[in-house]
């Protein structure tokens, strides 16, 4: 087998984790969870954070972030045509401009390799968001990078199951 047939195979089915890190450290996989907690208590809206949650989870390519955060959202009564467009929020008018300014930062956060999260892109934030929500969004999108390349990095897999869409 090639070199290129093996790399497809490999990102087609991530069947088994390579590694249960969450039982290797489990002293730090509970501090992630503590933080997780926090961050979500941190005077965000739930909603909000999700959909940040979900398209930093799309920008990053983790599959099982992307199958869980789509799972949450879904419960808790967003609109699938919202979630089928979030990858082109740019593109359609079903977010609001606080949503936009979120989605923004967390793509500019999330890429910091591309401009450093420039002024403008702050300046855009700051006008929808205080300091403090500032900063707990920051925070969140830090988060959700870093289980991100948990994620990714362990191949945590996605279980196919049925879901129920209204």
């Amino acid at each position: 087998m090639n070199l290129r047939s093996r790399i497809n195979l490999e990102s087609i089915a991530m069947t088994t984790a390579r590694l249960a890190y969450h039982s290797a450290v489990p002293s730090v996989f509970k501090a992630l969870v503590d933080l997780t907690a926090s961050v979500k208590d941190a005077g965000l809206d739930t909603q909000l954070i999700d959909l940040v949650f979900q398209r930093i989870s799309q920008l990053n390519g983790c599959a099982y972030c992307v199958d869980m955060h789509w799972r949450d959202l879904l419960a808790h009564g967003e609109d699938p045509q919202r979630l089928n467009s979030l990858t082109t929020w740019r593109e359609v008018d079903f977010f609001t401009p606080r949503e936009c300014a979120a989605l923004n930062w967390a793509e500019k956060v999330t890429n910091i390799q591309q401009g450093h999260a420039p002024d403008a892109d702050y300046e855009m934030l700051h006008e929808h968001f205080s300091d403090t929500e500032i900063a707990a969004l920051t925070c969140a999108i830090a988060l959700m990078n870093m289980w991100n390349r948990l994620g990714i990095s362990f191949r945590l897999p996605v279980a196919k199951r049925k879901v129920a869409v209204n």
